[in-house]
């Protein structure tokens, strides 16, 4: 690994990718271990129309991104250790008191301030990897951190749904509380501070905004920002209606968990995959071939659901295919969005981590209000949110796919040549 500073950690590699995918972890709790519930969610507090439901999964996701706008000056000001804990404890608080909301309205208030806590936590780790590490070996521990942290979809609903056995939707919410407790200890205990004295910077108007500005200003890394923003808006629609897919759609019943889980479980080892190869091909050589990939499976599952020809072991085979890709482009572009920009790694979290989740949020939940009953609407927006990010990774490399970069061509290619 090619460290920044000459700086020593308490944290080996393999416990910071543990604590890092831990930290991850509860985020994706948040979201998937609520699926199985939604139904009963609103039944218990009297949501009428069904697709409402969907936003315990939006308010927080609205909390989450809209918080990563403060945090990203915050962790470049004080560094990453202390919001990461503060952060941790704002989660679980709102998690346990989650559990007493009387209505819907009181629940999702409470789910936007579970979203603001995991926001501090998303933009510190996030920054505390590009402090620690930078290029291929900063992808590298991102899809070693995505892989772990993809184990959680993969057993969140149905544990879940094995809570709500108790015969109380708020035992997810305890459960959930407590989990992120621990993860917030371990934390305490052991997240190392990564950033370095001469890269923080005052919190003034002036600095927030020259700040923002520099990232924004940088079209390399904001191209890719808003590439990721529509891999997230995809993946999020599908979210927003996977029970109702699973569970009405396709008849699946108690057994829906249990297909969540196993595309979950391929996108892990699509992320384990990537971290493998992304070394020895680069960043963009994935990223993009997987891209062409993604929409031309998307295109394929959209025409199919057009001409109502989709059975559910084709549905599933093509969308656990189209998943399969999305591991590799999103880590991947996620690591280029942040690649020019390390001595502002907390702001530019920040701000593509707004763009992404707040974006992606937005456009998840508007293509999930759309669903009437059938996959056709979630096909059509994983193909034309396919294009379009497309279109953002031409801006980025000014027309050319498949390249090594300018900033690391010597070195590819140096590589290359072994």
């Amino acid at each position: 690994m090619t460290a920044l500073a000459p700086q020593s950690y308490r944290t080996s590699k393999t416990e910071f990718i543990a604590l890092c995918a831990g930290l991850m972890g509860i985020n994706a709790l948040a979201i998937d271990i609520t699926l199985p519930i939604l139904p009963h969610i609103g039944e218990a507090l009297n949501v009428m129309i069904e697709n409402d439901r969907q936003l315990v999964i939006s308010a927080y996701l609205f909390g989450f991104g809209i918080a990563q706008l403060f945090f990203g000056p915050i962790c470049d000001r004080f560094g990453r250790r202390w919001p990461t804990i503060i952060g941790v404890g704002i989660y679980v608080t709102a998690a346990l008191a989650a559990i007493f909301m009387p209505t819907f309205t009181s629940l999702l208030a409470v789910r936007l301030l579970q979203g603001l806590g995991a926001a501090a936590t998303r933009i510190a780790l996030q920054a505390a990897i590009r402090d620690r590490y930078d290029g291929r070996d900063m992808a590298q521990v991102m899809s070693l951190v995505f892989m772990v942290f993809l184990v959680v979809p993969v057993i969140a609903p149905t544990v879940g749904q094995l809570l709500y056995l108790t015969g109380h939707w708020q035992a997810v919410f305890l459960f959930m509380g407590f989990f992120a407790l621990l993860i917030g200890l371990w934390s305490y205990l052991r997240f190392d501070e990564t950033l370095h004295p001469e890269y923080r910077r005052p919190i003034s108007v002036a600095a927030i905004s020259s700040g923002y500005m520099t990232v924004l200003k940088n079209r390399f890394a904001l191209a890719y920002a808003i590439a990721g923003t529509c891999m997230i808006g995809a993946l999020l629609s599908f979210i927003n209606t996977a029970q109702q897919i699973y569970v009405d759609v396709y008849g699946l019943g108690d057994l829906f968990p249990l297909a969540f889980a196993a595309v979950a479980g391929l996108m892990s080892v699509s992320s384990f995959l990537n971290s493998r190869a992304v070394g020895r091909f680069g960043m963009r050589r994935l990223s993009h071939g997987a891209l062409l990939a993604f929409i031309g499976l998307s295109g394929v599952w959209f025409l199919l659901a057009w001409l109502e020809l989709l059975s559910f072991w084709l549905f599933f085979g093509l969308f656990a295919s189209i998943m399969f890709m999305f591991g590799w482009c999103s880590s991947n572009m996620n690591s280029l969005s942040l690649e020019p920009l390390g001595s502002l790694a907390g702001t530019a979290s920040s701000v593509f981590g707004f763009l992404q989740t707040a974006g992606g949020a937005v456009i998840g939940g508007l293509i999930g209000h759309t669903f009437q009953g059938d996959v056709l609407p979630i096909a059509a927006g994983f193909f034309f949110l396919g294009l379009i990010c497309l279109v953002c990774v031409l801006v980025a490399e000014k027309g050319k796919l498949f390249g090594v970069g300018e900033k690391y061509a010597h070195s590819e290619v140096a590589e290359a040549g072994h």
